[in-house]
Parts: C-alpha cells; structure tokens; sequence
C-alpha cells in the first residue's frame, strides 16, 4: 500500500496533511471561490514573510502566480491549522 503513495501528486500528500477550520470551508473558500487550498499551504510551506499576531495566529505571505501575481495572506491558528486567507492589497516586503 505504501508503494501507491509514490504514484499520487505531491499536492494531494500535502493536501491530507494540512488541517483547516470549519470557517475556512465554509465560509472562506465560499466567499473567495478563486483561492485555492493548495495556495495556501504553499505559502504556509516558504512564506515570504511571517508574523505572530498577539492572539497566537500566525500570518504568513507569499506571491501567488496563478493570482497574477497578487500577495495573499494566509492566517493560521498555532501554525498549523488554516483559518482564513484573503489578497493583501497593502503587503509591502521588507
């Protein structure tokens, strides 16, 4: 059984691996229909740039090419689980 894992897409690995918030699939991927959950997790993998927020969730940046090229802001709750997620007209790099 193991062996069939080699055959699957990287992405569909990742995808059973990263959990997400009830409020991210019902209400986030609803409302911003073009994000998708693999942006996410790629820019939760190798941010461009990441910050604690005084809550503990921690709010990641990264470019999205598939977005022409937008910032998108993914949050997540203790660094692991994704709760929200939103294009960030206002992201400057350091």
């Amino acid at each position: 059984m193991p062996a069939l894992l080699l055959w699957w897409p990287i992405s569909r690995i990742i995808a059973t691996a990263v959990r997400t918030t009830r409020y991210f699939e019902e209400q986030v991927l609803r409302k911003r229909s073009y994000i998708e959950r693999e942006w996410c997790e790629r820019i939760v993998a190798s941010p461009l740039k990441r910050e604690i927020q005084p809550d503990g969730r921690i709010r990641y940046w990264g470019i999205v090419p598939e977005l022409g090229g937008r910032v998108l802001r993914v949050v997540t709750l203790q660094g692991e689980t994704i709760h929200n997620a939103f294009p960030d007209r206002d992201f400057k790099l350091p």
